[in-house]
């Protein structure tokens, strides 16, 4: 079959490889309808590569159709249309009763001493082939694929294995008041959902980014927008919308390239010259993150208010203002989504004909699979206005 696969920074390639078999009695084969390149991946494409393998297989926001069940996956059968969630999770262990999913026990990588395994994502997660693919093996498939219905297109329904669920979360963990504010950085896939549902859960919604597709997008649902390459100070700014305070709640959806981030950034470019070997050591005891957008959440969030942040970060020596956040009781949540815990309050929206988060208005790009290494490249430079870029095999 063929496979988006990495071979280096910046370098990943469309290659024939081996199709996926049943191994277990609790997996499943599913076919890739769609699948999407998320912006997690291109943290794979510029800074993870210590953790990842050449030739492995990426991708983690698939769906398709079941081909071939195990014998314990009673729940979905061959010819059911699923979307699958980017964390693997068993479903029964101490952490998924507690719908802590993507801290599941049974498939927690406990080599690195991280949670659940994830589609796509370096041996920190376990090294599972992902869903950029024309097939994909489906561990843990008693319990992980949501099964969709029939006739909306793909674009209705492929979100919910990654960016509905991490969007939902990120306002979840916000803990915005009722008919409180919130500012979401970053204006990405994950950052216009979280924006639009902040909004349609009825909160005031100031979004922040400095690209101009991204800021339009927003604009068009309803969304304040502060364009961060026109305002120097960007958590004066939202003090001056809110009488002063700030805003109830932050989101901070960039993660750890921010820009503004000029030492970070130079760390880790200087980290990933380095024999992948020593890079790794490097980055799990000393690595530094870009902090712009974090640091400008902590300054932007009112007294008392909540920072949740959605964005993927990887430092382990971050330096944070713990005296600005003590000072002002800041409280912070985080974490990988647990992608099944939201599902019941997501299916109803994305069935809905209304479309009230507007998923049909997310794509910026759908390109055949072969294409793969042109959608990676113009959305991790941000050109031709990609925001969120779909490929089907």
């Amino acid at each position: 079959m063929k496979a988006v696969t990495w071979h280096g920074k910046r370098d990943v390639r469309v290659e024939e490889v081996p199709d996926p078999a049943i191994k277990e009695q609790t997996d499943a084969i599913v076919r890739v309808t769609t699948t999407a390149i998320c912006g997690s991946d291109l943290h794979l494409y510029e800074i993870l590569g210590p953790f990842i393998g050449e030739g492995d297989v990426l991708g983690h926001e698939p769906m398709g159709i079941v081909e071939e069940v195990g014998a314990q996956v009673t729940h979905i059968a061959p010819g059911d249309r699923v979307v699958i969630p980017f964390n693997i999770s068993c479903g029964h262990c101490y952490m998924c009763d507690r719908e802590l999913f993507a801290q599941c026990e049974t498939t927690q990588v406990r080599e690195y001493d991280t949670g659940a395994a994830l589609f796509g994502y370096t041996k920190l997660y376990g090294e599972v082939p992902g869903g950029q693919a024309e097939y994909l093996r489906v561990p843990q498939a008693h319990f992980g694929p949501i099964k969709v219905p029939e006739g909306p297109p793909d674009e209705r329904f492929v979100y919910l294995s990654d960016v509905l669920p991490t969007s939902w979360q990120a306002v979840e963990w916000a803990e915005v008041p009722d008919g409180g504010s919130v500012t979401v950085f970053g204006l990405g896939p994950i950052g216009q959902m979280s924006a639009r549902v902040a909004r349609y859960r009825g909160y005031r919604v100031i979004g922040v980014d400095v690209v101009p597709e991204r800021l339009e997008m927003a604009r068009r649902h309803g969304i304040e927008v502060i364009d961060g390459s026109q305002v120097d100070d960007v958590p004066g700014a939202v003090r001056s919308m809110t009488g002063g305070r700030g805003t109830d709640s932050v989101i901070d959806a960039v993660g750890m390239e921010a820009h503004g981030s000029a030492g970070g950034k130079l760390a880790q470019t200087m980290t990933s010259l380095l024999p992948d070997r020593a890079a790794a050591a490097l980055m799990t005891r000393a690595g530094v993150d870009r902090l712009a957008a974090l640091q400008q959440a902590i300054e932007t969030v009112r007294r008392g208010g909540t920072i949740s942040v959605s964005g993927v970060y990887g430092g382990m020596t971050d330096p944070l203002p713990m005296l600005q956040m003590f000072d002002k009781g800041v409280a912070l949540r985080m974490g990988q989504a647990h992608v099944k815990r939201w599902i019941d309050d997501l299916m109803p929206l994305v069935t809905d004909d209304a479309d009230p988060l507007g998923v049909e208005d997310l794509a910026t790009h759908v390109l055949p699979l072969d294409e793969a290494p042109h959608g990676y490249e113009i959305f991790q430079k941000k050109e031709d206005g990609a925001i969120k870029v779909l490929l089907q095999p």
